[in-house]
């Protein structure tokens, strides 16, 4: 069944035997169980095949047909992306309900059924993209910060910061919740998740109320592989590489009403780097300080992470989930460092060499729960129990010997600091959600959550000066404990509607409360906040001429959160010109966005396009200061700016002939940051894109190749550059399409990768140059083993998603 017949419905109904009773269900997603939004739904006779009536499924992925008369049918279910399944069915008088229908994405291959087509490697849906990472092979053997680099509207720089048109206001989750091991240092959790195990990641710029208050940007959701298909399938896979190498694999099992899944993952990678700056202070007197620094270190790192779930279904209409999720790294990084400063007279002039070796240890789990509720007879009534529990411990620390002179030398050792931070973060979430149709196209949601958060940052310095010292002393000023509590309640609702053939809306609002305690030990320094924000949805959807062709407006109001980062008072000090804390005091950040989108696909072709606007008020940004006396800048956040961008984002792909596929994403965007307090503003046009395009030859080879951009971006008192990326592969499928041996190699026609930043004050200015050595070579194996049935019937089913905290790219003190 193809879209193509979509015109003939209206004749093909006149052919339709007259009755009373109605067929229902609802189509989903079969691995990630999730409706399939629009899909294509037609009903044919037993025999022949003349369509007798033909709808298109609702955003919920529910259809009906109604006034049929009893028999034996055919259902003829299809949406691009997915292989076409036909189901036949036996109508009784009464009516029947057929629950979840899943739809098998094409291309893939479950034991010994082969499925003819092929899942496009980007797809568009009405209210996000989504990237099919397990199509592209230069993926293989990569890890999930490879994967969001070449998902549409994102970039992923050097240091493992992600940003989504522009701004790395987003959140990221994990099959569609929040996950302990993504707190934090994000861009070392991202090396720790293998991109064989990611099937895709989903793209959300406009997220509804029932998503919890968001940043600016919108939400990542990492879609990780497993099956809740009857019977046992799985994978193992190991890739050697000179940047990485990784052990990974996943098994998913499922008999009648109980099923399970496992992964796990051994990870090791080594990122060297180097850098040089110099900055430039105005003093007082009329003179001019200079600061030069270079840096050289050497990042390794390794760990493991390994996820497990359980399923239970007692009835149809009951079902009950149980997973965890935990991971653990240890990551070292050495690192050698020359400062000269000059122009600051006897006193601030300095000459010395530091000798830094850097360890940080991270371990978190998350343990989930939930029970769902149907209704027989209720085709789309849904009641939702959803229980979470997560806990993270990070230490980091950290030991260094400064030299006089610039020069290396355990015979000159001056001066001696060691270092030690133990944070822990520890949250909990109860969550319930009720769905129910009201009539046909109209439906509501409604839901509630609390959040309870616990966070503790304790800090110590020991400083040992040799001309006055013998043995390390406690730097009191520089180290403290940081308690910190935040406790959430919120509660949505919905409403789905549509008018006509044409229109579908979608009204909802989100009430959020939040109540703030912290502390710091041994002094008068406990402070309290809390604040309520009313966060309203509003969407509409025009279906234009063809099927398919739709244009989408919506508005919606985030609230995001700072997380422990941003907070932590800690003063990272490990370079005493350049310092960093956070700030307890701050405020959420309040975005408003707007989109128009347009969106159209055919057999051989995708187009979507969006114009945005968003503008956040209380924009949380960084911001230094000179401090004269030391001679240092030392920097902090606060909500100090407003932030606005306009922006067009455009995706096309192109299929010239079956075994080809072109897929084409650019976004522009102009911001505009502007601070009254500092009395400054910043502007920049950003351009980033990526271009993907596979082949696939005879003989199980399939060639493909990625290239991406992004020109930099813009703080409210710095700007920096942006760079290329880019890979070509190579995949053999062997063994009766079990086995894939995949060659990838990165950015092989350069040395490195060169990032600028540049920071300018009244105070002073700073221009900073980072090289990353980026030239890889990897090669990658990937065996599938099991046999599965993908008509048995599945169950959707929901889980939390807490993305309502502002989170660090990069260095995070242990959110």
């Amino acid at each position: 069944m193809s879209l193509a017949c979509a015109p003939l419905w209206a004749q093909a109904q006149s052919t339709a035997r007259r009755g009373t009773a109605h067929l229902s269900g609802t189509v989903v997603d079969a691995t990630t169980q999730k409706p399939v939004e629009y899909a294509t739904v037609a009903l044919l006779p037993a025999a022949g095949e003349q369509p007798l009536a033909g709808t298109a499924a609702d955003a919920q992925g529910q259809f009906v047909f109604k006034d049929l008369a009893p028999g034996s049918y055919r259902l003829a279910l299809s949406f691009v992306g997915y292989a076409g399944r036909t189901v036949p069915i036996t109508l009784a008088e009464q009516g029947t309900d057929l629950g979840p229908l899943p739809l098998t994405a094409a291309a893939e291959q479950l034991g010994e059924v082969n499925i003819t087509g092929e899942r496009e490697v980007v797809e568009t849906r009405p209210d996000r993209l989504v990237y099919n990472a397990d199509r592209d092979v230069t993926n293989t053997g990569g890890t999930a910060a490879d994967v969001l680099r070449k998902t549409p509207l994102l970039s992923v720089d050097a240091d493992g910061n992600v940003q989504l048109r522009g701004s790395s206001n987003l959140r990221i989750l994990l099959n569609n919740k929040p996950s302990a091991l993504l707190a934090g240092n994000l861009a070392e959790a991202l090396k720790q998740i293998p991109a064989d195990q990611i099937k895709a990641v989903e793209v959300l710029t406009a997220p509804s109320a029932k998503y919890d208050g968001e940043g600016s940007a919108g939400v990542v959701n990492i879609v990780l592989k497993k099956s809740s298909l009857q019977g046992v399938n799985g994978n193992v896979g190991a890739g050697v590489g000179n940047r990485n190498q990784n052990l990974n694999g996943s098994i998913s099992a499922r008999r009648g009403q109980v099923g399970g899944n496992a992964s796990a993952s051994l990870f090791a990678n080594q990122y060297p780097a180097r850098s040089n700056s110099t900055r430039l202070d105005y003093l007082p007197d009329g003179e001019i300080g200079r600061l030069d620094q270079q840096t050289t270190s050497r990042t390794n790192g390794a760990g493991g992470f390994a996820e497990a779930g359980l399923s239970y279904d007692p009835s149809e209409q009951h079902g009950f989930t149980l997973t965890f999720d935990g991971s653990s790294f240890l990551t070292r990084q050495p690192q050698q460092f020359t400062n000269q400063y000059s122009g600051g007279g006897p006193l601030l002039d300095t000459l010395y060499a530091r000798s830094t070796r850097q360890r940080w240890q991270r371990r978190s789990f998350d343990l989930s729960s939930g029970y769902t509720r149907t209704f027989a007879g209720k085709p789309g009534r849904e009641w939702a129990v959803l229980a979470r529990h997560s806990r993270n411990r990070n230490t980091q620390g950290y030991q260094l010997e400064q030299y006089p002179g610039g020069a290396l030398s355990l015979e000159s050792i001056e001066y001696q600091e060691q270092s030690r931070n133990l944070s822990q973060n520890l949250e909990t979430t109860l969550q319930t959600d009720y769905t129910r149709p009201v009539k046909e196209n109209v439906s509501w949601e409604a839901g509630g959550k609390v959040i309870w958060r616990r966070v503790s940052s304790d800090y110590t310095i020991d400083t040992l000066l040799k001309s006055r010292q013998t043995a390390f002393a406690r730097s009191v000023l520089r180290s403290n404990g940081f308690h910190y509590q935040q406790n959430v309640g919120a509660a949505y609702g919905t409403y789905n509607f549509a008018v006509g053939k044409q229109y579908r809306f979608s009204l909802g609002t989100r009430l959020e409360y939040t109540d703030i305690t912290g502390e710091f030990r041994g002094e008068n320094g406990r402070f309290a906040n809390y604040y309520t924000n009313l966060l309203p949805s509003l969407s509409t959807t025009r279906n234009l001429k063809k099927p398919g062709e739709t244009l989408r407006l919506s508005y919606s109001r985030r609230i995001q959160r700072p997380d422990i980062y941003y907070l932590n008072p800690f003063i990272r000090q490990l370079d005493p010109r350049n310092i960093t804390y956070g700030n307890p005091q701050l405020s959420p950040e309040v975005t408003d966005n707007y989109e128009l989108t347009y969106s159209t696909f055919g057999k051989s072709s995708t187009l979507n396009a969006t114009a945005y606007t968003r503008r956040t008020n209380t924009a949380i940004e960084q911001v230094s200061f000179y401090n004269g006396a030391l001679a240092r800048t030392e920097s902090t956040y606060r909500n100090i700016a407003r932030n606005q961008s306009y922006g067009l984002s455009l995706y096309g792909s192109l299929k010239p002939t079956p075994k080809w596929q072109i897929g084409l994403s650019t976004d522009g965007s102009y911001t505009q940051l502007r601070s009254p307090t500092l009395n400054r503003t910043a502007t920049r046009l950003q351009i980033s894109g990526n271009l993907n395009t596979s082949l696939r030859f005879g003989k199980g080879y399939t060639a493909q190749a990625y290239a991406g951009y992004a020109s930099g971006g813009v703080l409210l008192q710095a700007r920096y550059s942006g760079g290329g990326y880019y890979t070509l592969g190579l995949k053999r499928t062997l063994l009766k399409d079990k086995l894939d041996l995949t060659l990838n190699v990165s950015n092989f026609a350069q040395r490195y990768r060169v990032f600028r930043f540049r920071t300018r004050t009244p105070q002073f200015e700073t221009a900073a140059t980072n090289y990353y050595p980026q030239r890889s070579v990897r090669l990658s194996l990937s065996y599938r083993f099991g046999k599965t049935d993908p008509n048995a019937p599945q169950r959707q089913r929901r889980s939390i998603r807490n993305d309502d905290q502002k989170a660090a790219g990069n260095g995070g003190q242990g959110g």
